[in-house]
């Protein structure tokens, strides 16, 4: 989530305030043939003050079935925006993932760079964001990796109506050793007052893996949230 998508995106965001945030949870299950449970959780917060946005942001996700986990990612996220000019800004951003699937136990980047918002209109928001910076990993196999990387992102945002909105971010960070990205696709409708339903599907792929490791983890989310 970018400090954009927090500020502009939930009923909070109409009264005027440096603070904005989100809090949002989902959960499903099932027995019978198949007993199954889902757990997803948001939560965000954003500070605006004179050219300066900042976004602290984190998220977990949780799947068991027939008592063994299936699936259990946690992100945390720091982001940090100072805006230039009108349409440009520059971006420091700090982001901690841990996912017990995906081959890789944790990883942490540091990146800076630089960003432009490219449509700015009343229904559509396009920005992008391009930079560099450093990661340090932990594998699932005992080994680690350390280097410098890239990092490019994108953010769309379409307000269908007054009361539903559209998303899709994309965020890739490029090193020696792996490739990580990151696809959020979401849809939000405003139920009551400060409550929305929320549907969103992720996909997270790791070019280099640890071997009978898949390469990409999707995530389909159902869930509540609240904006304040």
């Amino acid at each position: 989530m970018s400090t954009t998508t927090l500020a502009q995106g939930g009923p909070a965001a109409e009264e005027a305030g440096p603070w904005s945030g989100k809090a949002a949870l989902g959960f499903l299950a099932t027995s019978g043939n198949t007993d199954s449970s889902s757990l997803n959780s948001q939560f965000a917060v954003g500070y605006e003050h004179g050219n300066w946005q900042h976004l602290l942001d984190a998220t977990a996700i949780k799947a068991d079935e027939n008592n063994e986990s299936t699936a259990e990612a946690y992100k945390v996220g720091w982001k940090s925006e100072f805006n230039i000019s009108e349409h440009d800004f520059l971006f420091g951003r700090l982001t901690w993932r841990k996912d017990l699937f995906s081959g890789y136990d944790q990883q942490f980047s540091q990146t800076v760079g630089y960003g432009r918002r490219l449509i700015e209109t009343e229904k559509h928001h396009l920005s992008a964001e391009i930079g560099f910076g450093a990661r340090q990993a932990d594998l699932s196999d005992g080994t680690s990796e350390d280097g410098f990387i890239g990092r490019g992102g994108l953010l769309y945002r379409w307000q269908l109506t007054d009361t539903s909105q559209f998303t899709q971010e994309l965020s890739i960070e490029s090193g020696d050793t792996n490739t990580y990205t990151e696809s959020i696709t979401a849809l939000r409708t405003r139920l009551l007052g400060e409550f929305a339903l929320v549907a969103s599907y992720t996909i997270k792929n790791n070019s280099d893996v640890p071997v009978a490791t898949e390469k990409t983890d999707t995530y389909t989310a159902l869930s509540i949230e609240y904006a304040f």
